[in-house]
């Protein structure tokens, strides 16, 4: 059973389909992020997507890695990802799932984290550095957690690799929009529609597609063959420029994509 993967069918059943939110945790402090995400459930977003700070953001764009820069710098510790996943399913009824790099959840401890996050009432993880072949110890950890497990496809992405992709995910797989680090665009790449309908000859049943993602009218065009519609940069910077107040008001325009 998977909550995000439910999540995302009901919400093609009653809408265009499902937002999915970006928020890193620690920014621009543990509690003003933890609002924000909690501003997000109320505001349209179905599931939100809580990044961990990380020292080398390999797929993050400047607005992000400034972001989760800061929260780093201000004393950031994977337990306060804990803490903000636990106070925001505690306020807010969406799944929460955590982005990480791989290497902080090695050093945590696989099975440590994976209980812990449960414990806190995550839904699972979103890896973009981790990719089936090396997941073995997260795959038997997710399994016993009953956590989801999110891995990502990309444009350049062999026939062969999407399959097993689309069989170790959990929860959806992560269509990758184009070929780079995240960041707002003023057009969405094309070559998304074609990852997705590569995806569904490979199984996949719930695509949603992230990376380039700004504004409502982005949202409703990727719905129109995706599952969900991921976005991050445009949501962080409203919090840095304007707040949990802003980061609403984004929220709720991009959550009008999502009507039929």
């Amino acid at each position: 059973m998977s909550r995000v993967a439910d999540t995302i069918a009901q919400r093609n059943r009653e809408a265009g389909g499902a937002l999915i939110g970006y928020l890193p945790a620690g920014f621009p402090d543990l509690q003003t992020s933890i609002d924000a995400a909690v501003a997000l459930a109320e505001n349209g977003v179905d599931i939100i997507e809580l990044g961990l700070p990380y020292s080398d953001p390999v797929m993050d764009g400047t607005v992000i890695q400034a972001a989760t820069q800061q929260a780093l710098a201000n004393g950031f510790r994977l337990r306060d990802g804990m803490t903000a996943v636990r106070e925001i399913t505690a306020r807010a009824d969406v799944p929460v799932l955590v982005m990480t790099y791989w290497n902080p959840v090695l050093q945590y401890g696989v099975d440590r984290f994976a209980d812990e996050l449960a414990a806190a009432g995550g839904a699972g993880l979103i890896t973009p550095d981790l990719i089936p072949d090396e997941g073995a110890e997260w795959l038997a950890a997710s399994d016993r957690a009953g956590l989801d497990r999110v891995f990502l496809a990309a444009p350049t992405s062999t026939d062969e690799r999407l399959r097993r992709t689309v069989e170790a995910s959990r929860g959806f797989v992560y269509a990758v929009s184009t070929m780079g680090i995240t960041g707002a665009r003023a057009d969405v790449d094309a070559a998304a529609r074609t990852l997705v309908g590569r995806l569904r000859e490979a199984g996949s049943t719930s695509a949603c597609v992230g990376v380039g993602i700004s504004t409502g009218a982005q949202v409703r065009e990727v719905l129109e063959y995706a599952d969900g519609a991921i976005v991050g940069s445009a949501l962080v910077k409203a919090l840095a420029d304007g707040g949990v107040d802003a980061v609403a008001r984004t929220a709720a325009e991009l959550a009008g994509g999502t009507a039929r």
